[in-house]
């Protein structure tokens, strides 16, 4: 098996591994799925090295903010995924929903008491790396961090990037080298190092989650401190799901990419950032997918640093989304990784902020709680259909999004409060919320990654202005609007 890159491995604590340990545990908290995954191929390195059975451990908290039965469902998905999967290839999982506030504090701790090595996921946003440090400092072995985020290498982005085009070009000097080191299809293939032993008493004070709940059954979840009012959303979470919206939308959906995506009635979107939030998906995964489609190979790149788009030398459809995959979603792996005030007002531009704060006094027309915004009831029947989908199902179609974001701006109070209302209601109700691209969609809304817009507009400045009515006009739209229009409960 080939080994994980350097650049994508760092230790969390000094701690010395142990070759006396039992096994080696993968702590596996992002990248939540067994294939084309470098933390578990790491973790699968470090048991072959050391000859010790692994040990992989899916928790599931209920403390964490926004938790409800929507996203809870969906992680629950994977996790019967991850247990077939880890049944096939006889390793031990241990998929462990907590019943209540704390009850899982300190399993970690007696599974990392019998560990030779702790390996886990890198992700730069949410609770994850204040978690991931807590656990680093208190972990009596050493506790190694796997990054699988994206194609980069999150350390080689060593700097913020302003603007979309200084990344790609950035991109374009970089990136060719590293797409030669893709993570093992399925790291778990041929592995035959036996079963590992839970610690004693593991298993009796944290028990595995049961066949009810893995299920995502109603009755189970309710039972949970989780918010109940945010309901599951028809659109499936795990592995076998996101591989088979991947394959759909090659099939189906990338042929008119381009041209359509911004259509809400033509439905092409990928719909893959559900799954790669909660890594039921990764990126390398997707890549691989568009290249074998594509016919593409890695000498195809065009030698440039123009920052243009259409520069991996694949058609046009192929380059439009990943321009999306690649530039966007990887910006915002760069700015949660560098900065530790991304979900703030204040870490807007400079001109941004100041623009925003001349305005911040502009009468409003229409001023909604965030109760009024979450149930829909404004006077905007656009506005109302995209939060209805998002209420629904969790996803919202992606043109609107940006639309659903500058209208949340035009009717608060002030500019911050309208910035809070977009990350409560983007983290409460979409799968894909809680991401690094959450938060730089959000605040793309107040002028990040954008410039200054003239004429200056009342409540805008000079940021960007979107509105309904021209929205109509520029899409094709009817028969969102029939779907997602009136009151959806």
């Amino acid at each position: 098996m080939a080994a994980v890159p350097e650049l994508r491995l760092r230790c969390a604590n000094d701690k010395p591994e142990r070759r006396e340990g039992e096994y080696v545990l993968y702590w596996m908290i992002a990248a939540r799925r067994t294939r084309a995954n470098f933390a578990l191929q790491r973790a699968v390195e470090r048991a072959k090295e050391l000859g010790k059975p692994l040990l992989v451990f899916e928790p599931l908290r209920c403390g964490y903010r926004w938790a409800s039965d929507r996203l809870h469902t969906f992680v629950l998905h994977g996790m019967v995924d991850n247990a077939k999967r880890c049944a096939d290839a006889e390793v031990t999982y241990l998929p462990y929903v907590e019943p209540s506030l704390g009850a899982g504090k300190g399993l970690l701790q007696a599974l990392a008491a019998k560990a030779c090595v702790v390996v886990t996921d890198d992700f730069p946003c949410f609770f994850l790396p204040r978690m991931v440090a807590a656990a680093a400092a208190a972990l009596p072995v050493r506790l190694e961090v796997v990054d699988g985020n994206g194609l980069l290498p999150l350390v080689v982005g060593d700097k913020v990037f302003g603007r979309a085009f200084d990344f790609r070009r950035f991109l374009q000097k970089v990136l060719s080298s590293h797409l030669a080191e893709f993570p093992v299809g399925d790291p778990l293939r041929g592995y035959a190092l036996g079963e590992a032993k839970l610690p004693r008493g593991v298993a009796t004070r944290w028990p595995r989650a049961s066949a009810a709940l893995l299920a995502g059954d109603a009755a189970a979840c309710v039972e949970l401190p989780i918010d109940h009012s945010v309901a599951p959303s028809p659109v499936r979470g795990g592995a076998a799901a996101a591989g088979a919206a991947l394959r759909t939308f090659l099939v189906e959906r990338l042929p008119r990419y381009a041209n359509d995506r911004s259509d809400p009635d033509a439905d092409c979107a990928s719909g893959l950032s559900p799954y790669l939030h909660f890594g039921h998906l990764g990126a390398h995964q997707v890549f691989a997918g568009l290249a074998a489609q594509e016919g593409w190979q890695r000498d195809r790149i065009k030698a440039t640093a123009s920052g243009q788009r259409g520069w991996f030398g694949m058609g046009e459809n192929a380059e439009a989304f990943l321009d999306e995959l690649v530039t966007w979603r990887e910006l915002g792996f760069n700015y949660t990784h560098q900065r530790s005030d991304y979900e703030d007002f204040v870490s807007l531009p400079q001109w941004a902020q100041a623009t925003l704060q001349a305005h911040a006094e502009d009468p409003r027309q229409y001023v909604y709680s965030r109760d009024e915004l979450a149930a829909s009831r404004t006077h905007d029947e656009v506005w109302n259909a995209a939060q209805n989908q998002l209420r629904t199902t969790g996803t919202m179609q992606n043109y609107l999004r940006m639309l659903w974001g500058k209208k949340v701006l035009e009717w608060s109070r002030t500019p911050a409060d309208a910035f809070a209302t977009l990350v409560e209601l983007n983290n409460r109700y979409a799968l894909d919320g809680r991401d690094p691209n959450s938060y730089t969609g959000i605040s793309w809304v107040f002028g990040r990654y954008d410039r200054p817009w003239a004429p200056q507009r009342s409540i805008y400045g000079a940021i960007r202005y979107m509105s309904s009515a021209n929205t109509v006009k520029k899409l094709k739209m009817k028969g969102y609007l029939r779907t997602w229009g009136g009151y959806h409960g």
